[in-house]
């Protein structure tokens, strides 16, 4: 019973769309081709794989994706960036198929493994593009790390987690998982993270990766990001931040999304109408478009 109460209140958005017709047409995968998979083993200790594409210019963009999932996350907008970025999508510890180490699931470990990563490919600054837990992981490598930062795109976040409704709610359901963890059960967390239909497929794959995720890692990372609140320190970041966000978001409220641009001295927020928790996936094309105008005014200062 408690899972299904938690899930009605992450899918509410979700239900909310149930009867439209799908708007959103499922993007062309072959472009899937021209991402180079590798593995590195990073200093602190986990062996990281993660795709790269593009040419070795400037700027560098580095996608960090959400609780429980991989770089596939980014499968939708990785075909539609400019070959003249040079982009790195990770699988961060725990998840997809980088090592699950047993312990030390914190922010503060999630960023120095993207440090890490930075030293292991020669890279002294990029921008950092992150999705939900990914955007908590990217705010404290710039508070952490902040040399290694060009600039922040934040998806689908807010200013904390700890004190978040939802995600106590949650908790208290990752608190009973065990192995194995029920397919239904992680298909009706993805799906509820959606406002607007995507294609079947992608929601296939996002299943099929948060299924790789070990219950025991399920139940870290949610700890972890919920017990670091650096809210009170967001106005040390002072490089460029993007916040883009969803109206329709049944994870972080409107007041939340606002709050962190608020927060963060050079943000400013793009809030799409009608879209879910994940804008990079319900509406890739506008998303995409939006950081490259982000980009842009970036190299007009």
């Amino acid at each position: 019973m408690k899972i299904h109460v938690v899930l009605m209140i992450v899918s509410t958005a979700l239900l909310a769309c149930g009867a439209r017709a799908s708007q959103t047409p499922a993007l062309a995968s072959e472009a899937a081709s021209s991402f180079r998979h590798a593995s590195v083993q990073l200093s602190t200790g986990v062996r990281m794989h993660y795709v790269e594409q593009g040419r070795h210019d400037d700027p560098v963009l580095v996608l960090l994706h959400g609780y429980t999932d991989s770089y596939l996350s980014f499968e939708r907008v990785l075909p539609l960036l400019p070959r003249n970025f040079h982009v790195y999508a990770l699988d961060q510890r725990g998840h997809g198929d980088s090592s699950r180490p047993d312990c030390c699931y914190s922010p503060s470990d999630f960023a120095s493994d993207v440090a890490a990563f930075l030293d292991s490919q020669g890279i002294q600054r990029a921008v950092l593009v992150g999705h939900s837990m990914g955007s908590f992981i990217a705010q404290q490598v710039a508070l952490e790390h902040p040399q290694r930062v060009q600039a922040l795109v934040l998806i689908g976040s807010a200013p904390t987690v700890h004190d978040n409704a939802v995600a106590a709610e949650l908790k208290s359901v990752v608190d009973t998982l065990s192995e194995p963890i029920d397919p239904a059960f992680v298909r009706e967390f993805q799906a509820g993270t959606f406002y607007r239909p995507i294609p079947p497929s992608f929601l296939d794959t996002a299943v099929s990766e948060s299924l790789k995720v070990p219950a025991r890692v399920w139940k870290a990372a949610l700890d972890g990001l919920i017990a670091e609140d650096h809210s009170a320190r967001l106005r040390d970041i002072s490089v460029p931040t993007l916040v883009v966000g969803g109206d329709r978001d049944g994870f972080f409220s409107v007041a939340e999304q606002q709050a962190l641009a608020q927060a963060l001295p050079g943000a400013s927020l793009v809030l799409y109408t009608e879209t879910g928790h994940a804008p990079h996936v319900e509406l890739p094309q506008r998303f995409v478009d939006d950081v490259k105008q982000f980009l842009r005014s970036l190299r007009a200062e």
